[in-house]
Formats: C-alpha cells, sequence, structure tokens
C-alpha cells in the first residue's frame, strides 16, 4: 500500500508541476502577442513616441518572475529539492 500511495503522491506532484510549465507557456505566448499588438498600435499612429517600452518592460518583469518561479530557482539550484535535501540535512544533524 506504501508503494502506491508513493506513486499517487508522484503522479500528483508530476501533474501540478506540468501544470506550472503550462501555465508559464501560455502566459509567454499571451505576452509575445499582446506585445507585438502594442507595438504595432504604437508605431503606427504615434512613431515618434515609443510608450510600447513601459508595456514590455513592465509586463516582461512580471514574466522574468513566472519564469523564476517556475524554472530559475531549480537552475540556480534553490528549487523544491533544495527544500528537501536541507530538512533531511538538519534533521540528520539533529540526531
Amino acid at each position: 500500500m506504501d508503494s502506491k500511495f508513493k506513486k499517487e503522491q508522484s503522479f500528483l506532484k508530476a501533474q501540478k508541476r506540468v501544470k506550472e510549465i503550462k501555465g508559464f507557456y501560455t502566459h509567454l505566448t499571451i505576452y509575445c502577442i499582446i506585445i507585438s499588438v502594442i507595438v504595432f498600435v504604437n508605431l503606427r499612429f504615434e512613431p515618434h513616441f515609443h510608450w510600447f517600452w513601459f508595456s514590455a518592460i513592465g509586463w516582461g518583469t512580471g514574466l522574468f518572475f513566472h519564469w523564476l518561479k517556475v524554472f530559475g530557482f531549480n537552475l540556480i539550484g534553490l528549487g523544491k529539492n533544495w527544500e528537501e535535501r536541507k530538512i533531511k540535512k538538519i534533521m540528520e544533524e539533529d540526531i
């Protein structure tokens, strides 16, 4: 029964991870489409002032933090695995 529970936990964890990755790629796709429209509108109707940069940089910052949450912390070694390893290490030190 313990093996079945572990498999189910692994499945749920993987399912959550896939949902997070899908959410990031959806965010990225919408960003690319909307910023392209904003750039077009800006350059078409007001080419002397490039105000689209405010939207691109602001939303891009949010997109960067979304990426950092989904992929970035794992790349720099501070993701969930790090937390689990650190907890195990601290528990072993206390024994």
